[in-house]
């Protein structure tokens, strides 16, 4: 039987969130992608796990070992620029219900049209692919897309006042088309990628299933496929041969066989302010990481999230940045008592999080 804080802890050291110093070829995290939302985004939680990311800012678009793509859940996600071709053979869909599953409501038209969408995908891929030669806004793309692609794969947009195209099938066909984000861009500004070949196969390491169950194991199949945004029967269908069972809290879990050693003996040390979309705090098992459901009400709300404060594999604290003028603080909201060198370990951080934003901190301001 394994109980929710060797669960916890095993995370901590599998995403290495304990250690100091690291690059970006040893990041296993990068193997899932790290998701780039907000201003504490991918960059920031490669800091976390010791990647020295100083100057990067900015001036990411220009750094050679870090590719930005639109991937799973059609986020934003920062991988080894190495990796880009297998990233996405990976996360590609593995058949036509996968597909229709991954893009929604815009799986209606083609079907009514007798379209498939694996078809659908391919097509919108192609066009990127032609339309795309140098970076181009997303605003200007959805344009010529429009003017390319026949109504079953358009929608009138309100917000928009306009017709495009669907926001999942142009988000999911990207990487396929070999392009990239720039980050730091807003809006979304895509460009293609040098050399980018697509790949028939990739490497084990990057399949999501299989790098879930590595970095936020154990889990069931419907936690995996929930991160994955693909049916539970697909998932089931690749689901590696070398995963085993074990039980959390009387619930039966899977993991890798070579990971249970390090699950049964998992400790975390050390102090880290997480970005509201850290992999760590992406489980989707909530209930595993915070038991109170008053507390997981506050860190995952719909709108607005904030950071977590871990203190040695536990989440202690909420945590957000706030800016005015030249001020930046960084207000702490405890969920326990904190001791003094906890407080001292966490103004640490902050202090971190105030230089990769280039700023200078200016307090802690801590709930009462």
């Amino acid at each position: 039987m394994i109980d929710p804080q060797q669960v916890r802890r095993y995370r901590v050291r599998t995403q290495q969130l304990d250690r100091e110093r690291g690059s970006v070829a040893d990041t296993a995290v990068l193997d899932l992608g790290v998701q780039d939302t907000g201003p504490d985004g991918a960059l920031w939680a490669l800091e976390v796990r010791g990647v020295a990311t100083a100057g990067l800012g900015s001036a990411a678009e220009h750094h050679d070992d870090l590719v930005w793509l639109w991937t799973l859940r059609g986020a934003p996600h920062c991988y080894r620029r190495t990796d880009a071709a297998q990233v996405a053979a990976a996360v590609a869909p593995w058949s036509e219900a996968d597909a229709s599953k991954r893009i929604f409501d815009a799986s209606k038209p083609l079907k009514d049209a007798g379209i498939p969408v694996l078809d659908a995908l391919d097509a919108v891929a192609g066009q990127m692919r032609a339309i795309v030669k140098e970076p181009m806004v997303k605003g200007e793309m959805s344009t010529r897309l429009h003017e390319a692609m026949p109504e079953p794969y358009q929608r009138y947009c309100r917000s928009c006042d306009a017709v495009h195209l669907y926001e999942m099938p142009f988000r999911l066909s990207a990487v396929q088309a070999g392009l990239e984000l720039v980050p730091d861009t807003s809006p979304p500004v895509l460009r293609p990628m040098t050399g980018f070949a697509a790949a028939d196969a990739h490497e084990d390491r990057l399949d999501p299933v299989r790098a879930y169950l590595h970095l936020l194991g154990p889990a069931t199949h419907k936690q995996v496929a929930e991160y994955v945004d693909a049916p539970v029967r697909e998932v089931k269908a690749h689901w590696p041969e070398d995963a085993v069972e074990v039980e959390v809290d009387g619930e039966t879990r899977w993991m890798l066989a070579a990971d249970t050693e390090a699950l049964q003996s998992a400790e975390a040390s050390g102090t880290r302010l997480l970005g509201p979309y850290d992999l760590y705090l992406q489980a989707r098992d909530r209930a595993t990481l915070v038991t109170d459901p008053a507390k997981a009400k506050a860190l995952w709300p719909v709108l607005g999230r904030p950071g977590a404060v871990l203190v040695d594999g536990e989440v202690a604290a909420l945590w957000r940045p706030r800016k005015s003028g030249k001020k930046f603080t960084v207000a702490v909201e405890p969920w326990r008592e904190l001791h003094a060198p906890e407080k001292k370990a966490i103004e640490a951080e902050a202090e971190r999080l105030a230089a990769f934003r280039g700023i200078a901190l200016t307090g802690l301001d801590y709930a009462a």
